[in-house]
């Protein structure tokens, strides 16, 4: 058993002897400041900051007088200009007392692109009903951008002065490519550098369908995002004399070999304690199938049934699907080339020309040109960090207390993935406990439970109070 695996068992054997905590702020703090976070995020569904449109340099204009009004002082709010877009920087200055090096939360302004037509409420206006809101980004970052917003003005307005830096990082390409996350950390690491980051981006509560609390997840680590392009060519011609090499052929027939690979499983001391402590609380097949990896992760049956579960299929090792297709150029010719992009989410201990390799080898045709897009970039997994745990074991107490707290590796890519790749240990978790049933980020009627607003507030106020509070404060 390595040293993380037993940090996890130790852990989790003890978290029932977490101190109760007391948590900052009265219930009618909490219902303040959550109608101002409500008015926030209803701004911010109202940019349209899918990449392209060029508005996120605006919605970081528009946070950056709310923490210019809230008294923060202007050499302490920072606007990064990148192309079309940019990243907002926020410090919080602490007294030192500490003598420890800040600590960076990290969330993003941009979301992905929605299309009006197909919603059933209109993707970039906010609305609700008596249990969701609605919106493109309300899950999936803007959300999560407003508590903390939210969570620094009230810091702010309360007096309130930490025993070390805060540093908000909102960044503004993390669904397209990225570029804003690795700039600050490369070319403005003295705005950003920590002991560690909190990328408020995924993890989280898992509500079950009865509407009840059964997990909470935090983040060490993520898959490799790498995407290819796999092109198809020759020399066209009229559609009328159609040619046995037909360029569109080739191209499905790849995509065929594609469809009926399967990478092989593979599992690690995250995954596996993922599985552990998620079973228990599925009393049915899929939990039955977890119990049954952890204990023999060949397990052919257990395998297909957690497979056959878009949720837990990319657990169980590297992941490639086709996301786009183009090629052609007139309804009357034969296409002179076609292209299909290739998404993978590579397990870690694999490197994305390993796995470009093993795609060439499935679709078995030598003719078929392969191109990486972008620059793919793999992190290690985060080391276990007992005060993060403990504080988000405490925060909880308030909210939902005994939750099991489960490490989590994520199969899409946080900027999180940049922050360890950068040397920042970096772990993901947000306040927002919801029904994986409900989570419609990235696809249309995106909604987050409109309990999530206070629960969050209450959660984060809490989580400072245990990280950044003087050790006498908190005796007290």
């Amino acid at each position: 058993m390595n040293n993380l695996c037993r940090s996890f068992v130790l852990f989790f054997a003890t978290i029932a002897l977490a101190v109760e905590h007391s948590v900052a702020g009265t219930d009618a703090a909490i219902a303040h400041y959550s109608e101002r976070a409500v008015e926030l995020l209803r701004d911010a569904i109202g940019r349209e900051t899918a990449y392209g449109q060029g508005l996120v340099p605006a919605y970081a204009k528009s946070l950056e007088q709310v923490f210019l009004e809230a008294g923060f002082p202007r050499e302490a709010v920072a606007i990064v200009p990148y192309g079309e877009t940019a990243s907002l920087v926020v410090r919080y200055e602490g007294d030192g007392s500490s003598a420890r090096r800040p600590i960076l939360f990290s969330s993003h302004m941009d979301v992905v692109p929605a299309d009006p037509e197909g919603w059933l409420r209109h993707p970039f206006e906010l609305q609700a009903d008596d249990a969701f809101f609605y919106g493109r980004g309300v899950l999936d970052n803007k959300f999560d951008v407003t508590i903390l917003t939210t969570l620094f003005v009230w810091l702010k307005e309360s007096g309130f002065i930490p025993n070390r830096d805060l540093v908000l990082a909102f960044t503004g390409d993390e669904e397209s490519f990225q570029e804003t996350v690795q700039q600050l950390a490369r070319d403005y690491r003295d705005l950003v550098d920590a002991e560690y980051a909190l990328v408020v981006d995924g993890g989280g509560g898992v509500l079950n369908d009865a509407g009840e609390a059964i997990q909470f997840q935090v983040g060490f680590a993520e898959k490799t995002y790498a995407t290819f392009s796999m092109t198809a060519k020759n020399l066209g011609g009229h559609s009328s004399m159609p040619r046995a090499d037909n360029a569109i052929y080739d191209l499905a027939h790849a995509i065929q070999r594609l469809e009926d690979y399967k990478f092989p499983v593979e599992t690690n001391e995250i995954t596996l304690t993922y599985f552990a402590r998620t079973a228990p609380l599925l009393n049915n097949e899929v939990g039955d199938a977890m119990t049954r990896i952890v204990a023999d992760p060949t397990d052919a049956e257990a395998i297909a049934t957690l497979r056959a579960q878009p949720q837990y299929v990319g657990t169980l090792g590297t992941t490639c699907v086709p996301t786009m297709l183009s090629g052609g150029h007139a309804e009357n010719a034969l296409p002179r080339a076609v292209t299909a992009v290739i998404n993978c989410r590579i397990f870690p201990g694999h490197t994305p020309a390993e796995i470009m390799q093993t795609l060439r080898r499935v679709t078995d045709n030598p003719n078929l040109e392969w191109r990486v897009i972008g620059v793919p970039v793999a992190s290690p997994a985060s080391p276990f960090n007992t005060e993060i745990m403990e504080a988000i074991a405490s925060s909880l107490k308030p909210i939902h207390s005994a939750l099991p707290i489960v490490p989590q590796m994520g199969s899409g890519t946080t900027d999180g993935a940049y922050w360890r790749a950068a040397g920042i240990p970096s772990y993901s978790l947000t306040g927002i406990f919801i029904n994986p049933k409900d989570s419609f980020a990235h696809g249309l009627n995106e909604r987050v439970p409109r309990a999530a607003v206070g629960e969050s507030l209450r959660f984060w106020r809490a989580m400072i109070d245990e990280l950044a509070t003087h050790r006498s404060d908190a005796a007290q």
